[in-house]
């Protein structure tokens, strides 16, 4: 609330001669007008000025790391690719133009990236490799590798459509670790349903940053006008892109942790002061608040600690059930519906595939042991890894 103050043109208090009247003593009574100067009014005292202060709680951030995590993943992908070395260790590739980044063929690998084998090298998440050696970090290595060139576009126009708003609007340390410890949950959860294939991807991640708006828009509830069309909008962005996880060769189950754990975790780390306390905090000096404003809610409070009892405990559940080897499809016969549901179009066995080769002089006859079928190839010298890129192709 301000006060417009205005002054005369000369800037000047003028002295005020006021006339009063005194009555004479001489014989004719007669009364006479007398001057008096009175002392000029004292000037009102000035306001102290308005000091304005920027609101911590509601200031933009400058985006830098949004930035970064896609530089991180683009240049990864370019080493997985300069890894992979498809000429040297295929037999068939796509773009040789490219020299050592060249994709493997579309038979195996749709996505236009490197092989399996190669993803493995790189730090791809492989259960056994988890449970049998420890490798734990597989966890988190795993979200900063893409299958393919598919794959890493759609991730990073997602990171960018996302993630730059965020980190605009609650800074690079909270969306850091949203963006971290989502694609850990995603990896965990993926890791206890899909044992058999590997897995990689930022995905996760992604969800992750979804759940988290959707919970800081519960949480921050009473600051929002459009409260309710944001919320019915961004509903309906998370359920058409969990829809898409239903899909064959989509771990919808790294899509689904990395969500919960978005979700619980936006609660505790994205959750606002009340405009009421922000106001009061920042009054002006010589403005006094009738009463004290609680910073949070009651029902944030709830929250906040709720989600991170939920937080503490699945990850702890989790992290100790997969090192336990604990496959939980066991305990749940109907949830592999959640990551595919199978079709007359398509199938969602997920069992890895492998071959039987046999050879007479410079020809391989390699066969799938899954549907078998089996082709013959003419290969002088054939290496270990040119042998199981053509079997992904004969079993793709």
């Amino acid at each position: 609330m301000a006060r417009d103050l205005h002054s005369s043109s000369s800037g000047e208090i003028q002295h005020v001669r006021s006339s009063s009247w005194r009555i004479s003593s001489n014989r004719h009574n007669v009364i006479h007008p007398v001057d008096i100067d009175t002392p000029p009014p004292s000037a009102a005292p000035t306001p102290s000025p308005v000091v304005y202060r920027e609101v911590k709680h509601f200031k933009k951030w400058t985006v830098w790391l949004v930035p970064c995590f896609i530089a991180s993943n683009t240049v990864m992908f370019l080493v997985t690719m300069a890894v992979n070395n498809c000429p040297k260790n295929s037999v068939h590739c796509i773009g040789r133009f490219l020299g050592r980044l060249s994709f493997q063929s579309f038979k195996e690998n749709p996505l236009l990236g490197p092989s399996s084998s190669t993803l493995l090298k790189m730090g791809a998440l492989q259960v056994s490799r988890v449970v049998d050696k420890r490798q734990v970090w597989l966890l988190i290595t795993c979200i900063w590798l893409h299958g393919g060139l598919f794959h890493l576009l759609a991730n990073m126009l997602s990171l960018v459509l996302i993630g730059i708003q965020l980190e605009q609007e609650f800074g690079f340390v909270r969306i850091g670790c949203l963006y971290l410890i989502s694609g850990l949950g995603g990896s965990l959860m993926s890791a206890l349903f899909i044992q058999s294939n590997i897995s990689v991807g930022a995905s996760g991640a992604l969800f992750g940053l979804l759940g988290g708006m959707l919970s800081e828009i519960i949480t921050n509830w009473t600051i929002y006008s459009k409260k309710v069309a944001t919320l019915v909008t961004l509903l309906a962005i998370i359920a058409v892109n969990l829809a898409v996880g239903i899909l064959p060769h989509v771990d919808n189950f790294a899509h689904m942790g990395g969500f919960l754990s978005g979700f619980f975790l936006g609660f505790v780390i994205l959750i606002r002061p009340q405009y009421s306390w922000i106001t009061q905090k920042y009054t002006p000096p010589g403005f006094i608040s009738t009463s004290i404003k609680p910073k949070f809610q009651m029902y944030q409070r709830t929250l906040w600690a709720i989600s991170l009892i939920v937080l503490i405990t699945g990850f702890t559940l989790g992290l100790v059930m997969l090192l336990r080897g604990v496959n939980a499809n066991d305990y749940c016969s109907w949830c592999h519906y959640l990551s595919c549901v199978p079709t007359s179009r398509w199938s969602c066995k997920t069992s890895p595939s492998f071959c039987t080769a046999s050879q007479v002089g410079n020809n391989w006859n390699l066969t799938c042991s899954g549907s078998g079928e089996s082709h013959i190839y003419t290969l002088p010298s054939a290496t270990s890894s040119q042998i199981n890129g053509l079997c992904s192709e004969v079993c793709g």
